[in-house]
């Protein structure tokens, strides 16, 4: 299989998930009283599964790469415990499907400049018209999906 088409069904595959994540970590924030807890709950589990995953995989950390590593490598997981704990307190007030529209036009928001700057040690993507139109329509979906 063509490894960019590999790569393209995963990613998809990781935005499907997102899309499943959201409702269940609101189902969640019911039960357990606020999104962050809610969030806590899914990070443990996550963590659970990938130490298992890690296990099964015998994957091995290089300590030493590790080290060398600039700040914003090690603050990944906080990006992340701020994207569920959005869409848990998200998804009852403004449903799945606005909420992760948002999210995807925040996401490109960012992105787009990352590209653009090569920020983070991202290979540089220069803005052109076609991506900034791209990202228009994205946020044009975001008011389709709100108010139809």
């Amino acid at each position: 299989m063509n490894p960019s088409l590999l790569a393209m069904l995963a990613v998809v595959f990781g935005g499907a998930a997102t899309a499943l994540q959201a409702p269940t970590n609101a189902k969640m924030m019911g039960a357990v009283g606020s999104p962050v807890n809610a969030a806590f709950v899914s990070f443990a589990v996550g963590t659970a599964a990938l130490g298992i995953l890690a296990v099964l995989l015998q994957t091995r950390p290089d300590i030493a790469a590790s080290r060398a590593l600039p700040w914003y490598a090690w603050v990944g997981g906080l990006y992340g415990a701020i994207f569920v704990v959005a869409a848990a307190w998200g998804v009852p007030r403004l449903g799945v499907a606005t909420t992760i529209t948002l999210m995807v036009a925040g996401q490109l928001l960012l992105s787009i400049g990352l590209d653009h700057f090569g920020a983070m040690g991202v290979p540089k993507h220069t803005i052109s018209w076609g991506r900034v139109a791209g990202v228009a329509m994205v946020v044009g979906g975001v008011l389709m999906v709100r108010r139809f």
